[in-house]
């Protein structure tokens, strides 16, 4: 048994009086499945979905190209991954390639407290349905296909927002982050929180089992399907 011990400050400003405690956790000999299962089930998952959603693809891409204009059709961001190595996560791109010259100012809520925000201005009509419906992550296949990434972990945070607050080394980087998790499924979504999200990603890590996973991939589809997206009140 590993014994790991962290306790973590944040600075989101509701959370500045106090500190986001991780309590103490046990992690125990990981399974077979967490330390060789799991990659082939992400192996054999993952090229199965491109493989069925290969028009999926190619009409979000014309699409792309169509909505948004000249441009790459896929945006790469630098994400904190396994062992907090940084990798480039791939989307499709959601915003007019000339965003930055914008002089409309942002207004929503600070990236560093949200992860969504339907009312960040950069984006286009096109850019935020997708994004709602989490169509832009599905190019996170090939990430998940490549090995920087897994089906189901952690969500991967920004390197310089997992800097600020402080998380850069945590117990949620000791597995590969995740196209989904179950920060995703769960109710605590609703509020969209950084600090809601570490507690969880603490407990998944704990316990990498294949039923869990499984059962994380059908609620995540389920979702989807359901037409819900994420509450960004």
């Amino acid at each position: 048994m590993t014994s790991v011990e962290l306790k973590l400050r944040t600075r989101e400003p509701q959370l500045l009086d106090r500190p986001v405690a991780v309590p103490q956790i046990l992690l125990p000999n990981q399974s077979w499945y967490a330390r060789h299962g799991k990659r082939f089930f992400d192996i054999g998952v993952s090229l199965i979905g491109l493989i069925v959603l290969t028009p999926v693809f190619v009409a979000l891409a014309i699409l792309v190209r169509a909505k948004l204009g000249p441009g790459g059709i896929f945006f790469r961001q630098e994400r904190v991954g396994r062992d907090g190595v940084p990798f480039h996560i791939l989307k499709f791109r959601s915003m007019l390639p000339d965003r930055r010259k914008q002089t409309q100012p942002f207004v929503g809520v600070d990236r560093r407290l949200r992860h969504k925000s339907a009312d960040d201005p950069r984006h286009t009509p096109f850019g935020r349905f997708i994004r709602a419906h989490s169509l832009d992550e599905l190019p996170q296949l090939l990430n998940v296909l490549k090995g920087d990434m897994s089906l189901v972990g952690p969500r991967p945070e920004l390197t310089h927002v997992a800097v600020r607050q402080r998380f850069l080394v945590h117990p949620r980087h000791i597995t590969r982050p995740g196209v989904t998790g179950t920060f995703q499924i769960s109710s605590l979504r609703a509020h969209n929180s950084i600090a809601s999200g570490l507690h969880l990603d603490v407990g998944y890590v704990a316990d990498v089992r294949f039923g869990r996973d499984l059962m994380i991939l059908m609620k995540t589809i389920l979702v989807l399907l359901s037409g819900a997206t994420f509450d960004r009140s």
